[in-house]
């Protein structure tokens, strides 16, 4: 065992953050540490780190267990360049290659050779450095460095680039890779996804699964979450359990575990209900108090079940439309910008949205996706090129830095600013809907989390009942329960959506077409993140045979226009919004997407209701098996009318399931 925490605690004044917090780690674990925002998460980890101590419990670890930790949004600061920061990981194996260099030129002295008994010496020497520093990895140092740098999104970049000179996610990056490089034995990350683009996270997906030490990770990112980790701790109302399994087994193991526990609440309060009016009915009775009170002494020492806790509040919204917008809602047109007017950030972008459209804008780091929503919306200036939005257009624009929150506002004021028509009674119950409720109002922006701010900038957008809505990383500093809620309230959205995000799970959840941004413009892809996948796979395979065709000198001239032909068709029609087949169709097309995901989400929902209808009736079926009921003939008819009320309910849902799933 790595690591070990008994009974920890911390409390901030009268405030406890965690309580009797218990975890193990063992080696090569990967754990996922869950929980809304301001559960106690980083809190556990800084004091797991050392950076803050707890107010009660024990942390057990051996001397010799070496501990990794990468705060949130903490950047590497360094006067340094890139290449020298990450070589200064092994600064111990770099002083021994230079003693090996030392050594290697005393033995190539010849009159070190005359003298045979030092020569000898100086040779075990070596012999024995160099078997160090070859198990020590000495000689894969650089390789290791460049794929770490690679892997993290520094491939493109000077090694001679100063640290200090990079932006903040690109430094927090870089923090990333050190601590790759430095390969502590427990390696502890608080969210490590936000600033990572699509390339990038599946990297390190792939590196943490292969890790040889242990990984305990805050984050808010489902599809990484299921990728990598095989545990995952929840820290809900101030403790801690532990579940088996990834995010989506975690999910399942929870929802079941919270039916066994109200089912036997329910079931030890209709016992107690049962007995208590049992004493009350007999304990008169000179034939059959000594019966009621040995019921009494029964329900005495009875052991009471607490009723299961169930979810914790979570916000609610929806987003309306004032008006309709027009069929067609943007065309945009050889669209350029560029970074400072010096560097080009994409050239000749063209695309269009018509109403309806759910597109996700996708690209790597530093491709100027932010850039171009800002275009669009009028906030910057293009190089080149022109956009024009349709009739009845208006635009709700969602900023992942939160620059139009006023910091000196409290809450209420920044909606009250924006919607001075309100009264502050409506004003106040959309707060509460984000989960702002008495004092919480008052509260300045400044002193607000990244998700509480999140929040106000999705209630402002919210009361403004645009038909179009730009999102710049929404689901940046939500926690995996506020996404689910802003999921539901997208999908019901009858205007048209354009959102740039690096959550794999919200774009399969959301998108009906990928735009992928690149600097000679933008690929059109029909479908979600997981169609996106599959059409390039198509792609590079494609291109793989062509290839090895040309290579050969096989390929005929009629072969290559037949494959040339195939490839356009992959990706102009497959692919990308078929343009050949017309509006009509692209609509249908469309249309079916979105037909198809409002049917697996009523045959989900139905699931769910089979589900719960199944065990209510196996719970009364149990019911009729027990003396109490059995020998009252006034339970029993209750028992068997709600029996036969919960069968038909089950008869019409699973009518409705195989209807939907015909």
């Amino acid at each position: 065992m790595l690591l070990q925490v008994n009974g920890l605690g911390k409390h901030y004044g009268t405030t406890t953050v965690l309580s009797n917090i218990n975890m193990q780690i063992q080696e090569r674990d990967r754990i996922g540490l869950v929980g809304v925002n301001g559960a106690g998460k980083s809190t556990l980890l800084k004091i797991i780190a050392g950076e803050l101590s707890a107010d009660e419990g024990d942390i057990f670890r051996s001397k010799e267990t070496r501990i990794g930790y990468l705060a949130q949004n903490s950047g590497l600061q360094s006067d340094r360049s890139i290449w020298d920061e990450m070589m200064g990981v092994f600064a111990d194996l770099l002083e021994a290659e230079r003693e090996l260099r030392e050594l290697e030129a005393r033995m190539a002295d010849p009159r070190l050779a005359e003298n045979g008994k030092a020569y000898e010496d100086v040779l075990h020497r070596y012999s024995v450095k160099s078997d160090q520093f070859r198990e020590r990895g000495g000689f894969r140092i650089e390789t290791r460095v460049r794929s770490v740098l690679h892997g993290m999104g520094f491939g493109s970049f000077d090694p001679a680039t100063i640290v200090r000179t990079l932006s903040g996610g690109q430094k927090t990056r870089l923090a990333l890779a050190k601590l790759l490089l430095q390969e502590p034995d427990l390696l502890m990350l608080d969210e490590p996804t936000n600033y990572l683009d699509i390339p990038t996270l599946t990297w390190l997906e792939d590196y943490l699964r292969g890790y040889a030490g242990a990984v305990l990770v805050v984050s808010h990112d489902r599809f990484f979450l299921d990728a990598m980790t095989n545990v995952i701790y929840e820290i809900e109302r101030t403790r801690c359990k532990r579940y088996t399994g990834n995010y989506t087994r975690y999910m399942e193991l929870k929802a079941a575990e919270y039916e066994i526990e109200l089912k036997h609440y329910e079931k030890q309060q209709e016992e107690i209900a049962r007995m208590e009016d049992f004493v009350r009915r007999n304990i008169v009775r000179a034939t059959t108090t000594k019966r009621a009170q040995s019921r009494r002494k029964a329900l005495e020492r009875m052991e009471r079940l607490d009723k299961p806790a169930g979810e914790l509040k979570r916000a609610s919204f929806r987003f309306e439309t004032e008006r309709q917008s027009g069929k067609d809602v943007l065309r945009a047109q050889n669209l350029s910008a560029s970074y400072d007017g010096t560097r080009v950030l994409f050239e000749r972008v063209s695309f269009e949205l018509r109403r309806g459209d759910m597109a996700a804008l996708i690209g790597p780091n530093g491709i100027g996706k932010s850039t171009l929503l800002k275009i669009l919306t009028g906030q910057k200036k293009p190089d080149a090129g022109t956009y024009d939005w349709g009739t009845n257009v208006t635009i709700g624009y969602y900023d992942q830095e939160q620059q139009g929150l006023n910091p000196d506002h409290t809450v209420l004021e920044e909606l009250w600013s924006e919607y001075p028509h309100l009264e502050e009674v409506r004003i106040r119950t959309v707060l509460g809907s984000f989960l702002f409720s008495g004092e919480d109002v008052l509260k300045k922006i400044a002193s607000l989390s990244g998700g509480e701010k999140a929040r106000v900038s999705l209630a402002k957008l919210m009361l403004k009942q645009a038909n179009v809505l730009i999102l710049d990383e929404p689901t940046n500093h939500l926690d995996l329960f506020s996404k689910e809620v802003l999921e539901a309230a997208l999908l019901d959205y009858e205007g048209t959506l354009l959102f740039i995000s690096h959550d794999r799970y919200f774009l399969n959840k959301m998108a009906d077409r990928m735009l992928e941004l690149h600097a000679g413009g933008i690929d059109d892809y029909l479908g979600n993140y997981d169609d996106y996948v599959e059409k390039k796979r198509e792609l590079a395979a494609f291109e793989a045979e062509r290839s090895a065709e040309a290579a050969t000198g096989k390929s005929a001239a009629a072969k290559a226009s037949g494959a040339a032909s195939a490839g356009a068709a992959v990706r102009d029609g497959a692919i990308a919004a078929d343009t050949a087949a017309g509006p009509r169709d692209y609509e249908a097309e469309k249309q079916l997407k979105r037909e198809e995901r409002g049917r697996q989400r009523k045959i989900e929902q139905l699931e769910q209701a089979i589900e719960a209808a199944e065990g209510e009736i196996a719970a009364l079926e149990a019911d009729l098996l027990n003396p109490d009921v059995y020998n009252d003939y006034v339970a029993v008819q209750k028992v068997n009318a709600d029996l036969e009320s919960k069968k038909a309910e089950l008869d019409r849902l699973y009518a409705d399931w195989e209807r939907l799933s015909s």
